[in-house]
């Protein structure tokens, strides 16, 4: 038996005004949007690192770089795809995934179900593979430029080699 490899994602953005707020593909509805080259989800942007790390291809900003203007406002959930086939082209799969949310504002807990259906099809897996856990930052400015509010993500992922 082939030991899993494992791989950890950590992203975070401030929220701004002027932008939706979409978290795992997800459009959340609030006042404030995530700030970002792309469209600032930081739930994909952790899963891509975790998922890239452990296939031991990079990360988000090797395959994906913020100074690409092609990526300007791009589809986190679509760089999470063909992060996923990369992965897959190693031949390796995702064995499964945890994730943690960190956020003040808003509840996230509503919209866990819906977060979780869209990873499952972009990952290409049943849903049962990913677990998804919210916390709040207690008020903590997690490093937000002046205090910001912030979201953050936590990944860590197992792939298997395929069968």
């Amino acid at each position: 038996m082939t030991a899993a490899r494992v791989g950890l994602g950590f992203d975070s953005h401030a929220l701004v005004e002027g932008r939706a707020l979409i978290i795992g593909g997800v459009r959340i509805e609030h006042t404030h949007g995530l700030h970002g080259h792309s469209d600032g989800d930081a739930l994909a942007h952790a899963m891509t690192d975790a998922l890239l790390g452990a296939a031991g291809l990079g990360d988000i900003g090797q395959h994906f770089p913020s100074s690409d203007p092609a990526y300007k406002d791009a589809d986190s959930m679509e760089l999470l795809r063909r992060s996923m086939d990369l992965v897959e082209a190693a031949q390796l799969r995702l064995g499964n995934a945890d994730a943690t949310l960190y956020a003040d504002a808003p509840r996230l807990g509503p919209y866990r179900d819906a977060m979780i259906q869209s990873l499952a099809m972009k990952l290409r897996v049943e849903p049962d593979k990913l677990n998804l856990k919210f916390k709040t930052l207690e008020g903590l400015p997690l490093g937000g430029a002046g205090g910001a509010a912030v979201i953050a993500a936590h990944v860590i992922v197992a792939l298997e080699a395929e069968a």
